[in-house]
């Protein structure tokens, strides 16, 4: 049997764990696009839970539930974030007003979760988290039936969701042709294991804050010296040791000839590096001196100071509560001050940081609702990986009701705003809204963040490339030449509306460049408007209509 105390402990151990390898399992994403990596949106979803049960000094296993499932609720970000916090929540729900809990108890309970998180997915697809999920459950279930003892059930809680996790590259073939696991899935089996480490070891796997150099902490303590920059490459390597020998120091001494921030750590096998440098070549070059180039990694600076500048922009606003006056209000999800800027102009009150890469938790929604002055609040998400959290604000308001137009693109958001009807009720335009939505064409133009083979195309990191309404279509050098092929892919004789937004990164003069093109090739049957939308990761937006 296990107690409030135990289970406080557990989650926190799992929240631990997937905290330690979340960029793991980032790295098991496999479309090319910049999105908001699914073990960092589990790891936030699962910290706001470890974060409040530090002040939680009960037994009660039901209370600790109820805790854990009020902050992945508030917390949830992304898909694999809200389907995790709905896993969690089944915890909250079957387990309530309990002292002490045995497998059977934590099966049953995680089972109520798995009926909600598959119940919330418009389509559930097999391969993915919720495979894991239910897979465990099942296991869960039948292991109580000989053992009850929650040793024993989640211990084959864990087995059945590794089990499990081997097979989705065998009911997703996108999987099984990258090579990969899902990723959420194994986020979830991270959560378990780390959970088990407490509930079959009392061992709580601890936060990693360490600052000490190893070489399994090396990337956290490389990226300590990124604050000061005074060369322009960050590289790093790792070399296969021929013979245990050679002395690391001599690599260090060079090193330091040539940049700063040095890290060399070692094991019998290995040599990994870290320097800044203005001659990656030469710190290459004199590494191979001490055997192989296992991994090399050369990054410019610069973009890491774009990265930083783009995290500042998106910080949270602060919302003010606000009474309920108004009949109707609008909450959108934008990233970009132009973008935010052009949807108080179509009318929203509210607009939340986020989007591609960046998505909002639940409660950064649920604080944009409260603060909008109106009895019926229609929310847009703008972006498929925000839909679900969004949706989880509805039961959360008591004192106002909130509709969901479950737009999936900027351009989705900005047509449903345009065909508001004042005259007819929050739901009626809610499906009005969406209906026009879904009329309107989106083309994206950005950066492969990873190399990869998607769709018969090869892709490497850092090629432009565009999606024409969600699919990779175009690769391409330049991101001009991409977004005048995505137009020709997009506009036809119909086509009446078209609007470039261009992003952040995207130079006055490029985008004027780009405009005239399109107005060259289009102008004569279209309305063609151009927006500065200063939006991250997309250099263009492109909605056709």
């Amino acid at each position: 049997m296990i107690n409030g105390e135990i289970l406080k402990q557990a989650v926190i151990s799992g929240a631990n764990n997937i905290s330690r390898q979340k960029n793991r399992i980032n790295d098991l994403n496999i479309f090319p696009v910049p999105d908001g990596d699914t073990g960092t949106n589990m790891s936030m979803t699962i910290m706001s839970a470890a974060k409040a049960l530090e002040d939680y000094s009960g037994t009660s296993a039901g209370e600790a539930a109820g805790i854990v499932a009020s902050a992945m609720l508030r917390g949830a970000r992304g898909n694999s974030g809200v389907i995790t916090s709905l896993i969690f929540r089944g915890f909250a729900q079957g387990l309530k007003e309990m002292e002490e809990v045995n497998g059977k108890n934590l099966a049953a309970a995680l089972g109520i979760g798995v009926d909600a998180a598959y119940k919330a997915v418009m389509k559930p697809t097999e391969g993915t988290i919720l495979t894991v999920a239910r897979m465990a459950y099942e296991a869960g279930v039948e292991a109580a039936k000989e053992d009850s003892s929650t040793v024993f059930v989640w211990q084959a809680i864990c087995d059945k969701a590794n089990e499990a996790l081997a097979i989705t590259p065998e009911l997703l073939p996108v999987l099984k042709k990258a090579g990969v696991v899902d990723a959420g899935g194994k986020g979830l089996c991270v959560i378990f294991e780390g959970m088990l480490s407490v509930i079959k070891d009392g061992v709580m796997i601890e936060y990693d804050d360490s600052a000490e150099v190893t070489v399994d902490t090396f990337d956290s303590a490389a990226a300590e010296f990124d604050e000061d920059i005074n060369f322009t490459y960050c590289t790093e390597f790792i070399v296969g040791r021929e013979s245990e020998d050679t002395d690391p120091q001599l690599l260090r001494e060079y090193l330091e000839t040539i940049g700063d921030c040095v890290v060399v750590v070692s094991d019998e096998e290995i040599i990994k590096v870290h320097v800044h440098t203005e001659q990656p070549g030469n710190a290459l070059t004199k590494g191979l001196e001490f055997g192989q180039l296992l991994t090399t990694k050369v990054e410019n600076m610069k973009e890491q100071h774009k990265n930083a500048k783009k995290a500042k922009k998106a910080e949270k606003e602060v919302f003010t509560p606000a009474e309920p006056v108004d009949d109707i209000g609008f909450v959108a999800v934008a990233a970009g001050d132009g973008l935010k800027e052009l949807f108080k102009d179509l009318g929203c009150t509210n607009v939340v940081s986020g989007g591609q890469s960046m998505n909002p938790s639940t409660d950064d929604i649920y604080e944009a609702v409260m603060a909008t002055p109106a009895k019926n609040v229609i929310v847009l998400p703008n972006n498929k990986n925000i839909v679900l959290a969004a949706e989880q604000t509805v039961p959360m308001v008591t004192d106002r009701n909130v509709v969901i137009v479950p737009t999936r693109t900027i351009p989705q958001g900005m047509t449903a705003m345009l065909n508001f009807d004042p005259e007819i009720s929050a739901e009626s335009n809610a499906q009005l809204m969406m209906d026009s939505a879904q009329s309107v064409g989106t083309g994206l133009v950005t950066f492969a963040a990873r190399s990869s083979e998607f769709g018969g195309k090869k892709i490497k990191e850092g090629d432009i490339i565009a999606l024409e309404n969600g699919k990779l279509t175009i690769t391409e050098k330049s991101a001009v030449k991409a977004l005048v092929k995505l137009a020709k892919n997009m506009v036809n004789r119909d086509t009446s509306f078209i609007t470039l937004i261009y992003g952040e990164e995207v130079s006055e003069e490029d985008a004027n460049t780009a405009y005239e093109e399109l107005r060259d090739k289009f102008g004569s049957r279209t309305d063609i408007s151009l927006v500065k939308g200063d939006q991250p990761v997309y250099y263009f937006i492109l909605s056709v209509e």
